[in-house]
């Protein structure tokens, strides 16, 4: 009998933002003490776990790269390249960016905040292009093609940026029998996990997704999930 196919998914760490609960889509806010710990316990779980892995994604944001490299090292991967993959960055809040939900809603309004969040294709109100948050006009982003710079995102519109990822190398790589680990976030997971599973994203609420808890899908062949399953923390974590 084959080995089952092996796909673990990790949200990053806590950050500052997260902290003070202030929208963060493509802003590179780095991880706080807390979400450093919070990856050391993942890479410390998953290693008492017995888990190896032979390919390493990770967003092109300094969140999931840091927790990325907390959990190699913890597995004692350090040699492991990670490949980044700007397909798998948040979902792009526009203007919400760096604001809190109050904030959010004295500017916007209620009705648009919440449809923001619940409607799969409704997007924020999207920035300027001078707007000193617009992806162009970061050089960290230069790298990625002018038509691909998202100014807002609906949940619609981040699965067309995900999708290609997912399907032109997820997908063979899993066919290939590779072991993969992807450090992601909130919003993006949720749609690899609709991917997978055939539920909609809306399903996986924020508690379904939370920071460094590793999702480990065991798949059959032909992809379906045959068990789901968190990794628990280490006893010595």
């Amino acid at each position: 009998m084959k080995p089952l196919l092996q796909l673990v998914l990790l949200r990053h760490g806590q950050t500052l933002w997260n902290k003070q609960h202030r929208s963060t889509g493509w802003a590179d806010v780095g991880l706080t003490e807390a979400g450093e710990r919070q990856a050391r316990e993942a890479g410390r779980a998953l290693a008492a776990a017995g888990f190896q892995f032979d390919t390493f994604y990770s967003s092109q944001l300094h969140r999931a790269k840091a927790t990325m490299e907390i959990v190699k090292s913890e597995m004692r991967c350090d040699a492991s390249s990670i490949l980044e993959r700007w397909r798998l960055n948040e979902r792009h809040i526009g203007a919400f960016e760096g604001l809190g939900p109050f904030a959010v809603v004295s500017k916007y309004g209620l009705r648009r905040f919440i449809q923001c969040q619940l409607c799969y294709d409704v997007s924020p109100p999207p920035l300027a292009l001078d707007d000193a948050r617009f992806p162009g006009n970061q050089e960290r982003f230069a790298g990625i093609e002018a038509e691909n710079w998202p100014r807002a995102e609906s949940m619609k519109q981040t699965w067309l940026r995900v999708r290609p990822f997912w399907e032109g190398e997820i997908v063979p790589a899993l066919r290939s029998r590779r072991r993969l680990l992807i450090v992601s976030h909130k919003n993006t997971l949720r749609l690899l996990l609709e991917a997978i599973t055939g539920r909609p994203a809306s399903f996986f609420d924020m508690l379904s997704v939370r920071a460094c808890k590793p999702l480990v899908f065991e798949l059959d062949d032909d992809l379906r999930p045959l068990r789901g399953y968190v990794v628990k923390r280490s006893p010595n974590g």
